[in-house]
């Protein structure tokens, strides 16, 4: 039976790296037995011009009804005026809300051909794979109250609240260990308990959430000190799992160690692994329409996309594989541009890796 994919180009670079992924997921489909039917909604900037929200109701009901979604990005300089409540990544944060999007997986994973591509020194880097599994629905990004209040005194004061329960920690938690079981079974949780009570609690139910798997070796780390280590010994780490805020400043540091934050996606599933499937960078509107912008880490989500959301393994292998096939070929967009290496566009990239799949 044909799979439903919703596909949300957004905003900025949105719609130029997604055109890439359609058009690997169509020699799929042409050349290897994919059977899915695609279509197109709004979101982010797009919506909000067209339907006054950066999350129009028919792109709520399209993604309820998918059974998978490859996004774009959203936001840009145009939309930044707008109240926060129809800002475009408040469209972001709906879908994962709305389709209870929990659990975020962001690999973190050199390509040995780009190694000469990171800031840090190949030695350091070299091998580099790790998985960092971050809570997307709580934590300070959804906490309430929240909001921004005069006092009496009169000096406006800005307030957010960073809460999790115990059934929040225990099912992120589940997802890494089981996660760490088709790894190396390490798994690095990442808090501040020594001064934030919520992570206090968070610490403590990873530690009895560990022993439902013994074969696991679980260690604690302060995200300050996470931060440190990510640029000291990256190496070290196998799977990483922290809350929200946490995970989106350190899932963002982990992918400099690639080289380009161009190369990395990212999937942010639910409990029935239907996912939202996105490039970890954003918009980019500086560089929006200038056909620059690299579309791998957009065709890595799709290839996720096919392996927990559609039960297409092989294909998600096959995609994986071409695109390592490319690299290997020193076609470089300028992110990852090195001396010796052809320089090329978005479409050029893309096509690459769909003349790969399609021998």
């Amino acid at each position: 039976m044909s799979k439903k994919v919703l596909l949300l180009p957004g905003d900025g670079i949105g719609p130029e790296i997604v055109a890439q992924a359609v058009k690997v997921l169509d020699v799929l489909k042409s050349n290897h037995g994919l059977d899915i039917e695609m279509t197109e909604g709004l979101v982010g900037g797009a919506g909000y011009d067209a339907a006054g929200h950066p999350l129009p109701e028919a792109t709520m009901q399209a993604a309820k009804e998918a059974d998978a979604i490859l996004l774009g990005a959203v936001g840009g300089y145009k939309w930044e005026a707008l109240d926060i409540s129809v800002r475009p990544e408040k469209g972001l944060l709906g879908l994962r809300s709305g389709l209870q999007l929990f659990a975020n997986l962001r690999p973190a994973f050199l390509y040995p051909q780009l190694a000469d591509a990171s800031t840090l020194k190949p030695e350091v880097v070299s091998g580099l794979d790790i998985l960092i599994v971050r809570e997307l629905t709580g934590g300070i990004y959804f906490g309430q109250p929240r909001g921004i209040r005069t006092l009496d005194s009169g000096e406006r004061q800005g307030y957010n609240t960073y809460v999790y329960s115990e059934s929040e920690i225990k099912r992120i938690g589940h997802v890494a260990f089981q996660a760490a079981m088709k790894r190396n079974k390490k798994v690095c949780s990442v808090d501040k308990a020594n001064v934030l009570e919520v992570t206090e609690l968070w610490r403590e139910v990873m530690t009895g959430l560990a022993k439902e798997y013994p074969e696991v070796e679980l260690s604690h780390m302060y995200v300050d000190n996470a931060a440190m280590q990510l640029v000291r010994n990256p190496k070290q780490f196998d799977v990483v799992v922290t809350g929200n805020m946490f995970g989106d400043i350190l899932s963002d540091e982990a992918s400099m160690l690639t080289g380009s934050i161009g190369m990395l996606p990212s999937a942010s599933l639910d409990a029935n692994n239907k996912g939202m499937y996105e490039p970890s960078h954003g918009s980019a509107p500086d560089i929006a329409g200038k056909n620059l912008a690299n579309p791998l880490a957009t065709i890595l989500s799709a290839a996720m996309m096919l392996r927990y959301s559609l039960g297409r393994e092989d294909l998600a292998l096959k995609v994986e594989s071409a695109v390592s096939e490319v690299l290997d070929q020193g076609l470089r967009t300028g992110d990852i541009y090195s001396e010796g290496m052809t320089k090329v566009s978005t479409s050029e990239m893309g096509q690459a890796v769909v003349n790969v799949l399609a021998k």
